[in-house]
């Protein structure tokens, strides 16, 4: 989703389904930690605001974004969806492409391969400014969006 102009914690909560009965992984990078942290608290919030059991959420440290993958795949057999979390800030050389790339790439062949869910919350920003701002700042928190499409995306599998 494009986030410019618009605040990533402003959703209807009224079409959002109670999400009581399901279980969330959350796979968390440590790399960033003071993002990925509020990343995971908006995520958190957001996911026991529409019902969820504090029991049932799930939650691994992977040591940076790139880990996401492969925390993901092997969360995948314990929960109904996974929610993948992690920043890359831009820095002088290429790694911040091959990471981002890389990480986008493995999401979403977790997601045609396996019947689990897993939800994109990878922060790739240009600068940290950026990334606070899309972590609890100006621009919300990209985590509360990404609790609300695993929501979906839980109901969408139990009704499929």
């Amino acid at each position: 989703m494009a986030t410019k102009n618009q605040n990533l914690s402003s959703y209807d909560k009224t079409t959002i389904p109670n999400a009581k009965n399901f279980r969330f992984g959350i796979v968390v990078s440590e790399w960033n930690s003071n993002i990925t942290d509020n990343l995971f608290k908006g995520a958190v919030d957001t996911l026991l605001e529409h019902g969820v059991l504090k029991e049932n959420i799930l939650k691994w440290h992977v040591p940076g974004s790139f880990e996401l993958i492969y925390g993901s795949k092997k969360m995948q057999d314990k929960v109904d969806v996974v929610i993948a979390i992690g920043s890359v800030i831009q820095g002088d050389t290429k790694h911040f492409d091959f990471v981002c790339e890389a990480v986008s790439q493995g999401i979403k062949d977790l997601n045609v391969l396996h019947e689990t869910p897993v939800i994109f919350c990878l922060l790739t920003d240009n600068t940290m400014q950026q990334a606070i701002d899309r972590s609890g700042g100006k621009h919300g928190n990209k985590g509360v969006e990404a609790a609300v499409a695993a929501i979906k995306m839980a109901q969408l599998r139990k009704e499929a």
